[in-house]
């Protein structure tokens, strides 16, 4: 059985030698022009102390920053109960929504300084962002203040860690990236966990400033060790690289990606936002509420790691399609019909496994059709793009929850219904690479 993926490996080195834009798969390269590229750039150890070490650090790194990320439900909840409580969840959302899109948008500009200069510089400069922004946080009483120190600040410092900690890892490993990937990303359901529960128990405790200020110590502490031990094989760096290059959308593969991850991306995150406020509202505590996110983050951690694992053995493209199909279904199907804490448990574990997989996935997607010198780059163009659906999804959850008076269910539906649309193109983006369903793709 032909295998796609060792072939699209061999036109990946012809594509970095030739310095073509095509795709791995769907192009030929020109010989027109070379290039310095050195043999380590277009070799893939997949081990080795360097390489785990990367793994370990990006690990760290996703569990402060992006686990924070998955939080903000938390946060939600609190401020709807305290600080904020003259406002509608709707425009508190926007903090959250705020903080998603500046992540994602940042990505373009971050994957380009990544393939100029390599991850040291920015892990550093980020660690020292996000413990600013999380120490002006902890001091924040006006709505204002927390969009501009929670909703800008802390989400550069998590981009500026977060999208040199993956793109370091693909130029480490091609065969196992998809595990490596997973690896790393399992930081982010593990630090989503810890953090709500960390927050729950230290709000009432030691109070809202310092539960914000005793996690930005431990994001400054992580990301310290991030930091030393995060490299990257790229021998060169690429600063004669223009900063956008329209090269990129030639590739039909890649704008199918890009179109489903938009829709996907618009209804994903919503659950995050909502399932706390949603479990208060069907009875159960605020206490008890505050673990089902932590409950929908533990089963991310399953959804990077298994899935990723498969994705290395049967193809990338092959698990991610049905984990996001599966992930908008349990949506339209299981949230809708949960109203017993078992239930929103079940539904919880449920999503937070397929959701996980789609954000462990959709790296190892792109690096797979990317050249090694684009990855960074194609990474960023991907996340600055989603992050304006990002940004939307909350905020337009909160306003139809708003108009309907409380119920949930056109909100459920919406976000559902984009996310099984947008597996849809993600299967396009599959059928493009090959139409043969025993392909390993």
């Amino acid at each position: 059985m032909a295998d796609i993926e060792k072939r699209s490996m061999k036109e990946s080195v012809a594509g970095a030698l030739s310095n073509s834009s095509a795709t791995v798969v769907n192009e030929c390269p020109s010989e027109s022009h070379t290039p310095s590229l050195t043999d380590a750039d277009l070799t893939f150890p997949d081990g080795g102390a360097a390489a785990w070490l990367t793994v370990l650090g990006a690990f760290l790194a996703l569990f402060c920053s992006f686990g924070q990320l998955n939080s903000f439900g938390t946060f939600q909840t609190w401020y709807a109960e305290h600080q904020l409580s003259h406002l509608p969840p709707s425009t508190i959302a926007w903090i959250g929504s705020l903080q998603l899109w500046v992540f994602f948008f940042s990505g373009g500009f971050i994957g380009r300084l990544f393939d100029a200069h390599g991850p040291r510089l920015l892990l550093i400069i980020g660690t020292l962002i996000l413990a600013f922004g999380t120490m002006m946080t902890s001091i924040s009483t006006q709505y204002y203040q927390y969009i501009l120190s929670q909703g800008v600040l802390v989400a550069i410092g998590i981009g500026t860690v977060f999208y040199p900690s993956l793109a370091a890892i693909s130029t480490h490993f091609s065969k196992y990236r998809g595990t490596a990937l997973g690896i790393a990303i399992a930081g982010s359901g593990v630090g989503g966990v810890v953090y709500p529960i960390l927050y729950q128990q230290l709000f009432n405790k030691v109070g809202f400033a310092w539960t914000v200020r005793i996690s930005g110590f431990v994001s400054l502490a992580l990301c310290g060790v991030a930091v030393a031990t995060v490299t990257s094989r790229l021998s060169k760096p690429q600063d004669d690289a223009p900063w956008f290059d329209v090269k990129v959308f030639r590739d039909v593969s890649f704008r199918l990606v890009i179109a489903g991850s938009i829709l996907i991306s618009f209804g994903l995150f919503i659950p995050f936002f909502y399932i706390v406020d949603y479990s208060t509202d069907h009875g159960i505590s605020s206490e008890t509420a505050f673990y089902v996110l932590s409950v929908m983050n533990a089963g991310g951690i399953a959804g990077r790691l298994a899935p990723a694992y498969l994705a290395d053995r049967l193809g990338r493209f092959n698990i991610l399609v049905p984990c996001a199909f599966l992930a908008g279904l349990s949506m339209l199907v299981f949230w809708t019909f949960s109203r017993t804490l078992v239930a929103i448990m079940l539904f919880a574990v449920v999503y937070g496994f397929f959701s996980g997989a789609f954000n462990a996935l959709i790296i190892p997607c792109v690096a797979q059709i990317s050249q090694m010198r684009e990855i960074g780059t194609r990474i960023g163009v991907l996340y600055s793009i989603i992050s304006f659906p990002a940004l939307c999804g909350g905020p337009v959850a909160g306003a139809m929850l708003k108009a309907e008076g409380g119920s949930y269910l056109g909100m459920i539906m919406l976000g559902g219904a984009a996310v099984v649309v947008g597996s849809l193109f993600m299967l396009w983006a599959r059928i493009a690479l090959s139409r043969r369903i025993d392909e390993r793709v």
